[in-house]
């Protein structure tokens, strides 16, 4: 049964042994998502909710604090979680899909 992986476009994925290792196992598909588009990861949704409310708004005056506030933030993340859920259509996120598929062979 094949297996089909949707992946960012990290240059780790196209490491040449992420690729031999591919080859050797053709059940597995990677699929990348376009270049700026970190708006489809939904993981890299929370980082974002994670810089806009505790790391860009504070003052760290060394790491041990900043790896504290990224804890507390978590903490208080996981006390109350919620799901992140697209509010656009699919008609939507595929036209946004489109225009940076766009925007790359304009380069």
């Amino acid at each position: 049964m094949p297996l089909h992986l949707i992946v960012d476009n990290y240059g780790t994925h196209n490491h040449h042994k992420v690729q031999e290792w591919l080859e050797k196992h053709p059940r597995f598909t990677l699929h990348f998502t376009p270049t700026s588009s970190s708006w489809v990861n939904l993981v890299e949704r929370w980082f974002r909710e994670l810089t806009d409310k505790r790391i860009r708004r504070g003052v760290f005056h060394s790491v041990p604090d900043l790896v504290q506030a990224v804890n507390e933030f978590i903490d208080s993340w996981n006390a109350e979680p919620r799901p992140f859920v697209w509010t656009a259509s699919v008609e939507s996120i595929l036209k946004k899909m489109d225009k940076c598929r766009d925007s790359l062979e304009d380069l």
